[in-house]
């Protein structure tokens, strides 16, 4: 049986474009497809961590903006605003399934603090004894929105993070292209999808192209960076479209989907 088919504890970071649609409001649907499959690989005996991007692009939703905010302030209440919405959705849609929700918002200088992180990793292991599911992101309003002083820089980079300090055995990134390719697949038809990568390397890195949505803050170069500080510890990174969540029971069961990065075939 291969490492992630046999990971127990798993940490699942979902995008703001697969969490809302063009508009920035929620798409519905798939958040509470995502909250119906995570509270079912609970009840199978799996251990969870969500870390989710969006309240941003929720924030941008609920005041009718189609663009960010030049003003890191206005920024700083757009995300306060969608983060407050974004946890009501959640705990609606895993209370549906008898789950419970913890929402647990890090900024990087606690983590920098020895004290402060052995707080955050106790926090994290009470809460999955407790069969808790943690919802995980920046505090955008104490953080400045990634653009001043110690931050995570994006929700790739602290899904990695949160792997560490859970102590995790796989990491999923849900996102809106269903893994690395050998060129641009929104330019050039004949891509391929590259289903492992063993070893991160430039090559691999000059693969990984731009920034990424409107509403998003991170482009695959930043899931790459990802991959490549969990695989130094051993744990598998799966890149993986979030279109349809049902997409983690194939991925769990041996089936290859997305990029599987540091894992063997």
């Amino acid at each position: 049986m291969s490492a992630i088919t046999q990971a127990e504890k798993m940490v699942v970071k979902v995008g703001t474009s697969t969490l809302t649609y063009e508009s920035g409001r929620l798409n519905l649907r798939r958040v509470e497809a995502l909250c119906k499959v995570l509270a079912d690989l609970q009840n199978a005996g799996h251990q969870v961590v969500l870390v989710s991007s969006g309240a941003m692009g929720v924030g941008m939703g609920k005041a009718g903006l189609k663009q960010r905010p030049d003003d890191v302030a206005q920024r700083q209440a757009l995300a306060a605003v969608g983060q407050c919405e974004l946890m009501f959705i959640y705990d609606k849609f895993f209370g549906e399934y008898n789950r419970t929700v913890a929402q647990v918002l890090l900024t990087a200088d606690v983590l920098e603090r020895p004290h402060s992180r052995q707080n955050v990793e106790n926090t994290f292991s009470a809460l999955m004894d407790m069969g808790v599911i943690p919802v995980v992101n920046e505090n955008d309003t104490v953080a400045v929105d990634e653009l001043e002083g110690p931050s995570f820089g994006d929700n790739d980079t602290l899904s990695a993070i949160v792997a560490e300090l859970t102590g995790a055995d796989l990491l999923v990134i849900l996102t809106d292209i269903d893994g690395l390719y050998d060129r641009d697949p929104r330019k050039d038809p004949q891509a391929q999808r590259i289903p492992y990568v063993k070893t991160i390397t430039p090559e691999i890195e000059a693969l990984a192209g731009g920034a990424g949505s409107a509403r998003g803050t991170g482009g695959m170069i930043t899931k790459i960076r990802a991959a490549q500080r969990v695989n130094a510890h051993g744990v598998p990174c799966c890149i993986v479209s979030g279109s349809d969540p049902q997409i983690l029971y194939e991925l769990l069961a041996g089936r290859q989907v997305g990029t599987t990065f540091g894992a063997e075939k």
